[in-house]
C-alpha cells in the first residue's frame, strides 16, 4: 500500500489511491502516479475510473506531511505539481469516472471534480477544508461554482466543512443507497455508465472532451466558432462514417 494502483479491465483503466492507514491521503508522487497513469493510457483504454481503497474515504486531499515538512517557499511547486495532474486529469481524451466509495476531501476532490462523472453513495460527505489550514483553495476547485452554482460553491469553500453529496444537488451523475451493499452499488453504477460513455467512436469523444474545455475558457461566439470547425473535421473521418453506417442499421 502506499501508491495508486493502476489496473487494466479490457477497455477500463481504474487508478485507486492506496493509503487507506492515512484515509488515501495523497503525496507528491501519488500526484505524479496518477496523472502517468492517465497520460499513458493506451490506445484500447476507454474509460478511467479514479477510486479509494476500502470504504471510509475516496481521498483525504494531500498528507498534512507535505505541508508541515514545507519551507514557506514551496507553496508554488506544491500547487502547480497538483494543478498539472489535475488538469491532465481534465483534459484526458477519454471519459473520467470518479467513483466516490467515502469521504472526499480537499485535493481529492478536486479531483473528483476534474473528472468527467462522479458516482457515489449516500453517505458520502465532500469538503475543501484548506481555509481552515489558512490556505485558499484553487485550481480545479474553481469548477465547483459550475456544477454548485456561486452561492452553494462559496459557502462550502469558505467554511471549510464537509457536507453529505444529498444536499448537493447536480454534483453526482449516479446516486446509490448507503449502507452493506454500497460499493456492490457503487460498482454496477460505475459499469453502466462506463459501457454508456464508452461506446462512442474515440476520435468523437476526444473531441467532445476537448470541446468542453473549449466551452469553459472561451467567450460563447468563440466557443461555437471553434466548435464549428470540430465538428468538420471529425464529420471527415473515416471513423465517423463507419459509425454513422452502423446507427443507421
Amino acid at each position: 500500500m502506499g501508491l495508486p494502483q493502476v489496473t487494466d479491465d479490457g477497455p477500463v483503466r481504474t487508478i485507486t489511491l492506496d493509503r487507506p492507514g492515512q484515509a488515501n491521503a495523497l503525496l507528491p508522487a501519488d500526484i505524479d502516479t496518477i496523472a502517468a497513469a492517465v497520460r499513458d493510457a493506451g490506445e484500447r483504454t476507454r474509460v478511467i475510473v479514479l477510486t479509494g481503497t476500502g470504504e471510509r474515504a475516496f481521498g483525504a486531499g494531500m498528507h498534512l506531511d507535505v505541508f508541515t515538512g514545507a519551507a514557506p517557499g514551496d507553496g508554488r511547486a506544491i500547487i502547480t505539481r497538483l494543478a498539472d495532474c489535475l488538469a491532465t486529469v481534465r483534459r484526458s481524451p477519454v471519459p473520467t469516472i470518479a467513483r466516490l466509495n467515502g469521504a472526499c476531501v480537499g485535493a481529492a476532490f478536486e479531483l473528483a471534480l476534474a473528472c468527467d462523472l462522479r458516482v457515489a453513495h449516500e453517505g458520502v460527505r465532500v469538503g475543501l477544508p484548506e481555509v481552515k489550514l489558512g490556505i485558499p483553495s484553487v485550481v480545479d476547485a474553481a469548477l465547483l461554482p459550475h456544477y454548485l452554482g456561486a452561492a452553494r460553491a462559496h459557502e462550502l469553500i469558505l467554511t471549510g466543512d464537509l457536507y453529505p453529496v444529498t444536499a448537493l444537488p447536480g454534483l453526482v451523475n449516479r446516486l446509490v443507497p448507503a449502507g452493506p451493499d454500497a460499493q456492490q452499488a457503487l460498482d454496477a453504477a460505475v459499469a453502466d455508465l462506463a459501457a454508456r460513455v464508452g461506446a462512442p467512436t474515440r476520435e468523437v469523444v476526444a473531441a467532445q472532451k476537448g470541446l468542453f474545455e473549449t466551452w469553459r475558457n472561451h467567450p460563447l461566439d468563440d466557443a461555437v466558432a471553434l466548435s464549428v470547425d470540430v465538428f468538420a473535421e471529425v464529420f471527415a473521418l473515416p471513423a465517423t462514417r463507419d459509425a454513422i453506417g452502423r446507427y443507421r442499421s
